[in-house]
């Protein structure tokens, strides 16, 4: 079977935030070049390039960060939206703020410098969406002092720099906690629902009980998931372990019977999640981004479905998910 592109990405709320979005969301994480995390660079005409595709897609939502390369990721979308004369009418864009590279201060004043170097770098007067990233770093208690991230956060909100807040991270249980706060719109969570390891599902419940946007970034867990254990042998940029690879290469037996694509399985494993509103999936060349809204309209069997079903059922959830960007 060839590649099913026919485009049709229906747009669902984005919580109560009044956004409209596509089921798959494009991140940018690696179009700065994370050679370290991901094995390979990405030249900025690529990295422009892709965005451009991304503008012309059947996709309206974006994600960046501005710590992703020091910034670099949000420099070449930001050329894009220049090359493209801004950004296309129903379209969203979201970006995060991050402590200093440098210095690694992740107070309330560097998440105020930091909100203005990203809208300079983009190219735009405001945010509509601004994530908290990787509170981890610091912890929740540090996150919500006085003085601190989520309070500028908060006054970005007020003076009208940023639409709508969200926050991003990794620890389940940490994120639940901003969740509870009611200050956030929009909860990322990457690595943590795909088809080795669903420790989100806590999340999620608490996040649609409370009217919360989740956005599921990484499901491929780093790669193998789309490309496979024998090219890509982490999940969520670490080494796997026995039992888990051998998990992924069933799946992809399994998928393979089916003439179905095992990134295709992965990313619709995802979209078919009725407590996820967006997938964030990282392109790193206009190809794939084709790809991925062409693995986003696969026909994909019930059967395939529950012999994945019964895969995911045969080992607990890892709970191994790292720091990586989606």
């Amino acid at each position: 079977m060839s590649e099913n592109n026919s485009g049709r990405l229906p747009l669902r709320p984005l919580g109560g935030t009044g956004l409209e979005v596509t089921p798959v969301c494009l991140g940018c994480g690696v179009l700065g070049g994370m050679e370290r995390i991901f094995g390979y660079d990405v030249t900025a005409d690529q990295g422009v390039a892709t965005v451009r595709r991304a503008l012309d897609s059947p996709v309206n939502f974006l994600d960046t960060s501005a710590g992703y390369s020091d910034g670099e990721s949000e420099r070449r979308v930001g050329a894009a939206l220049r090359a493209n004369g801004g950004l296309p009418d129903g379209y969203v864009l979201a970006t995060k703020v991050d402590p200093d590279p440098e210095t690694r201060d992740y107070s309330g004043a560097q998440v105020h410098r930091c909100a203005e170097q990203s809208r300079e770098r983009l190219g735009i007067d405001s945010f509509q969406l601004l994530y908290l990233h990787d509170p981890e770093v610091i912890g929740y208690d540090a996150a919500m002092a006085p003085g601190g991230p989520v309070e500028a956060l908060v006054e970005l909100r007020k003076a009208g720099v940023a639409a709508h807040l969200g926050v991003a991270g990794g620890p389940i249980d940490l994120l639940s906690r901003f969740v509870g706060t009611g200050l956030f719109e929009v909860v990322l969570t990457h690595n943590r629902y795909t088809l080795v390891d669903q420790s989100a599902g806590p999340l999620l419940d608490q996040a649609a009980a409370a009217g919360v946007a989740v956005v599921n970034a990484a499901p491929f867990g780093g790669g193998i998931l789309a490309k496979g254990p024998e090219a890509v042998a982490k999940y969520a940029y670490r080494e796997a372990d026995d039992a888990i690879l051998n998990r992924i290469r069933t799946m992809q037996d399994r998928c393979t019977a089916h003439d179905v694509p095992l990134g295709a399985a992965a990313l619709q494993f995802s979209l078919r999640e009725p407590r996820i509103a967006s997938t964030v999936v990282g392109v790193s060349q206009p190809e794939r981004v084709d790809q991925t809204v062409a693995w986003a309209n696969w026909p994909i069997p019930d059967e395939l479905w529950r012999e994945l079903h019964d895969l995911l059922s045969n080992g607990p959830d890892t709970g191994t998910a790292g720091r990586g960007r989606g």
